[in-house]
């Protein structure tokens, strides 16, 4: 039997169809390996680059803001944590879930923030899912906030957020002169912009390895760079000598009625400033707040440009952003050149002559004396006298280019390097052009323009024995990440005249305070220099004046140099002696025992005086007693008691009181004492002022002879009954230019 044979058809169409299937799988891997080859070769680094970073986490560390103290250590500018709360209104919950009443919320925070209840209500009421609740919050009220939300179980919606917050613990001392930081706690204004290298420090972070949903990535090392703190600044001004500057400067602008006022105090031997000031001011904790009341009531009805413009220029440093005509104080610098060139010496006399004005290139230049001549003077003479034709004639002699050789010498061409804000510099003529009329008003200080920091430094040069040193404000810095100090030594600029020129332009200036235009500068028990400068400002030419005084003391081996002005004063008189010369005695009468120089006077005033016990734990008899005795009158409520024993007087045990002084008891069983507004004597007798005094159940002491120039408590300050104002008085002074 025959076996059959089986026929297989093989169909060529699914050979074709299996052989491009294998041609198309060929193709495709052929495709991906040139794919990985190119992500592999070609694109590999900058792949694996954004991976790294994908899946790298980076946590910025903000370093914190260095410290500003004054000489002493006393904190001027420090940086603390605060907080900033918000709440997400939808998600305002307790802990079981349920929703928290709105209204519960805000009479809360309210309470703890001392917020309004309405605006936080209409915080919380709107579609927002985050709104602000409170800025730059202390720990106490943190504490507060946290304690509130666990007493009532609420967590959910309520958020924070903690930030550093720039302090200022004196708020307004010195404003101009630190400055401020913004949002981000770098430096804006000030010292605060000028030294932010030094403050800032070095931001750190945190590098850690993430997965695909940012969670940290288990038993990976993570990168670690600390942020180093930025290092904290001993400033050269002490806050004692700021704080007097301050209060008779604000007095002189307020008594005045000055746009604003200067003051620096600067110590020749190292260039260190002691103190700087200007007046109005501004509180560093709100320097967005305008201090203008005029200003305030109007604010939102201003322009954002006219806002920008007012508080740039509340803002601005007039010690050393502005620059002026100094007047007569540039007198010393002129008396300096011509002594020093041999031009001139102290004593000769009649060597210039006033015959009340001076023609140059055919106008006459006036003496602020002109109808009563000086004639014949010496230079000595002429200073005190303050003259202007003697130093036209002076510095026509002197000539512009040894003028303007000492300028430069003096510093007066340039900016003096310190490290403050934004320190202009000077305006001077062309040397190369400058006409015969031009040298004559230059000469006594009108025409040019300098800072007031640019003049004070240069004249310190004179009280320091003709040295120029560059103005200081930096005593040391501290780093807290080493311990290290760095302290920078006062810098030699030059020596502009010799010993010899300086201790004789010193002596002219002691002679101008005691016979001359700066009498109203004297301190009793003290060697003061100084001359006054009453400048128009002729370049703008708005009929306005600066009132200004130079003052030195001790005038041998000075230990500060006081520059007071007063821009555009609209009170009884505009002269420098006058205005700006009582302001200047003022504050050496206190911050010269305070810096430890010895006075040579054995008594505080000419009128006898005596020393108020201690009334305390007396009885009323035995008080009163002891007070008529002294011959004080006695004040006493009329339902108090022989018996009663003495609780509180005033004035205060151990101040000095004039004979029929009023003195003021208190015991448990009387009343509270009460207020009075503080007169102003400036212009009175003594007699007057005693009379004047009485009335407002006040007391006073009198300093010196004649009329009363300042006292130590403005008028219309409120001060409690019986207390003690002190009063300066000098003999009337014709001039003061």
């Amino acid at each position: 039997m025959k076996k059959s044979k089986k026929i297989i058809k093989i169909n060529i169409s699914n050979i074709k169809k299996l052989r491009f299937m294998e041609i198309f799988l060929f193709i495709l891997l052929f495709l991906l390996i040139l794919r990985i080859a190119y992500l592999q070769f070609i694109q590999g680094s900058s792949l694996s680059k954004a991976a790294s970073s994908q899946q790298t986490y980076t946590k910025t560390i903000v370093p914190e803001r260095g410290t500003i103290y004054d000489s002493n250590g006393k904190v001027l500018a420090i940086s603390a944590e605060v907080d900033t709360v918000s709440v997400n209104p939808s998600k305002l919950a307790y802990s079981n879930g349920d929703k928290v009443n709105f209204e519960f919320v805000a009479q809360s925070f309210s309470n703890i923030f001392g917020l309004d209840y309405a605006t936080v209500l209409e915080k919380l009421n709107t579609d927002t899912s985050s709104v602000t609740i409170a800025s730059k919050v202390d720990n106490e009220k943190i504490e507060l906030l946290r304690n509130w939300m666990e007493t009532n179980e609420i967590y959910s919606g309520i958020n924070i957020d903690s930030s550093i917050k720039r302090s200022y613990p004196y708020n307004n001392l010195a404003c101009h002169m630190l400055g401020f930081t913004g949002t981000d706690n770098n430096g804006l204004f000030g010292l605060e912009n000028s030294l932010d290298s030094i403050l800032s420090g070095t931001v750190g972070k945190v590098v850690t390895l993430t997965d695909s949903v940012n969670g940290e990535i288990p038993n990976q090392e993570q990168s670690y760079i600390d942020a180093q703190d930025g290092s904290n600044v001993y400033l050269t001004i002490d806050v004692n000598i700021q704080s007097i500057a301050e209060k008779y400067l604000s007095q002189a602008v307020v008594d005045n009625v000055a746009d604003y006022g200067t003051v620096i105090i600067m110590e020749p031997s190292t260039g260190n400033i002691l103190a700087m000031a200007n007046y109005p001011d501004y509180n560093l904790n709100t320097p967005f707040t305008p201090t203008d009341t005029n200003i305030a009531n109007s604010w939102n009805s201003m322009t954002s440009q006219e806002q920008t413009d007012y508080l740039y220029e509340m803002w601005r440093n007039e010690a050393v952003q502005n620059t002026y005509e100094p007047g007569s104080t540039f007198k010393i610098i002129t008396a300096a050149i011509g002594l020093e060139e041999g031009i001139v010496d102290e004593n000769t006399e009649d060597v210039f002559y006033c015959a009340g004005n001076e023609v140059v290139d055919n106008i006459p230049i006036n003496c602020w004396r002109h109808t009563n001549p000086h004639l014949g003077q010496s230079l000595k003479e002429a200073l005190a006298n303050s003259c202007n034709p003697a130093f036209i004639q002076l510095g026509l002699q002197i000539g512009a280019p040894t003028l303007y050789k000492y300028y430069d010498a003096f510093g007066l061409l340039s900016t003096t390097n310190s490290q403050f804000y934004g320190e202009s510099g000077s305006v001077f003529y062309d040397r190369d052009s400058i006409r015969k009329f031009e040298l004559a008003t230059m000469s006594f200080g009108q025409g040019i323009n300098v800072t007031p920091l640019q003049l004070i430094t240069a004249v310190s040069a004179i009280a320091n024995e003709g040295t120029l040193m560059q103005p200081r404000i930096i005593d040391k810095i501290v780093d807290p990440n080493t311990g290290s100090t760095t302290t920078p030594e006062p810098v030699q600029v030059r020596q502009v005249v010799s010993k010899e020129t300086a201790n004789e332009v010193m002596d002219m200036l002691d002679y101008a305070v005691s016979d001359g235009t700066g009498k109203y500068a004297d301190v009793k028990g003290y060697s003061v220099g100084g001359k006054s400068g009453t400048s128009e400002n002729l370049g703008q030419g708005d009929g306005t004046y600066v009132a200004s005084f130079m003052g030195f003391s001790p005038t041998v081996n000075t230990q500060a140099v006081i520059l007071v002005a007063l821009y555009n004063p609209q009170g009884k008189s505009f002269q420098g002696g006058e205005i700006a010369g009582p302001v200047v005695s003022q504050i050496f009468s206190e911050i010269l025992p305070y810096i430890g120089v010895a006075s040579t006077s054995n008594t505080s005033s000419d009128y006898e005086t005596k020393t108020m016990p201690d009334l305390e734990n007396k009885t009323i008899a035995e008080a009163r007693e002891l007070l008529q005795s002294y011959g004080f009158d006695v004040h006493i409520d009329s339902s108090i008691q022989d018996t009663e024993l003495v609780v509180n007087q005033m004035p205060k045990k151990g101040a000095q009181l004039l004979d029929n002084a009023d003195v003021f008891l208190y015991t448990d069983s009387s009343n509270v004492a009460t207020s009075v507004t503080v007169p102003n004597f400036k212009g009175m007798s003594v007699s007057e002022a005693i009379n004047v005094a009485a009335e407002h159940n006040l007391n006073i002491t009198l300093d010196g002879s004649g009329i009363v120039i300042s006292q130590d408590i403005a008028a219309e300050t409120p001060v409690e009954i019986g207390t003690v104002i002190n009063l300066t008085l000098k003999s009337e002074l014709n001039g003061g230019w």
